[in-house]
This record gives structure tokens, C-alpha cells and sequence, in this order.
């Protein structure tokens, strides 16, 4: 069993970084959605909406990075094409939704698929002894929650 450079199982850290390209994937496209429904929403909450989406696709921007910068920290190449992103995407490409409540029930949707995504990671990240990666999905996944709960109540459920 070899060890990369910063002392993790060289083929659980190909499996992780593999999961986590996976997870850039669905973070990108969710982004590019969540900026389609900022430009495009329309309506009498066309002004909260238009500021929270803004506030959520920086937030994810900041996390595409970090996602990004981890598969290096782990000596692998993260993906940066988005004919990959799509094809790795199990978050599906949105366009033209001017809805503010179809573009609310979108991102729930996203952040349930990223969130299940991310505790397969934590899991995983577990397993290799990966502390970085364990707590990057651990705060993303708290942090997560809390904001699918608060986008569900205001689609009412």
C-alpha cells in the first residue's frame, strides 16, 4: 500500500478524488442554474429572489473552488470542461426558468442531490483517514441543511 505526499492510500485518494470531480460536476452545473434563474427571474419576488440567488451562486463558486483545490491537495486533476460536467452531472441542466417558486423547487432538488453526494464523500473521506476532505463535506453538509430547510418553507412544505 503506497502513500501520496500527504501520507494518504494512493488508491483511496483516487477513489476520493474521482467522487469529488463528480462533486465539481454537479456543483458547476447547479451554479450555471442558479445564475440562469438570477438573470431571468420575473415576478412580484423578482427582487428577494434576485439578491438570494445572487448570494447562493457566489456561495457555490466559492465551494466549486475549494472542491477544485482539494482533488490537487490529494494529487489528482480536477475537471474543467463542461462537456465532463454534464456528463457527470446528476443535477440536470436547467434553462430558461423564470419561476421564482420553480427555480426555489430546482434548488431544493440540487441540494438534495448534493447533499447525498457529499455524505457518500464523508463516508469515504472516513475510511482513508482523510481529515481535509471529511471536514469540507461536513460543513458543507451543515451549512447545507440549514439552507434547504429555510427554501422549503418558503415554497411552503
Amino acid at each position: 500500500m503506497g502513500t501520496n505526499f500527504i501520507g494518504l492510500d494512493t488508491a483511496k485518494t483516487e477513489e476520493l478524488a474521482s467522487s469529488l470531480n463528480e462533486l465539481l460536476a454537479n456543483y458547476q452545473i447547479f451554479y450555471m442554474n442558479v445564475r440562469g434563474y438570477h438573470w431571468n427571474i420575473k415576478g412580484e419576488n423578482f427582487f428577494e429572489l434576485h439578491a438570494k440567488f445572487e448570494e447562493l451562486y457566489d456561495d457555490l463558486l466559492l465551494k466549486i473552488d475549494e472542491i477544485a483545490e482539494r482533488v490537487l491537495t490529494l494529487g489528482h486533476r480536477p475537471a474543467h470542461a463542461y462537456s465532463t460536467y454534464i456528463e457527470l452531472s446528476s443535477v440536470p441542466e436547467r434553462k430558461d426558468v423564470a419561476d421564482g417558486k420553480e427555480a426555489v423547487g430546482h434548488i431544493v432538488d440540487s441540494f438534495a442531490k448534493l447533499i447525498g453526494k457529499q455524505r457518500n464523500l464523508l463516508a469515504l473521506a472516513g475510511e482513508a483517514d482523510d481529515e481535509g476532505t471529511v471536514a469540507l463535506m461536513s460543513d458543507y453538509i451543515s451549512q447545507q441543511e440549514k439552507t434547504v430547510w429555510m427554501y422549503r418553507s418558503y415554497l411552503g412544505q
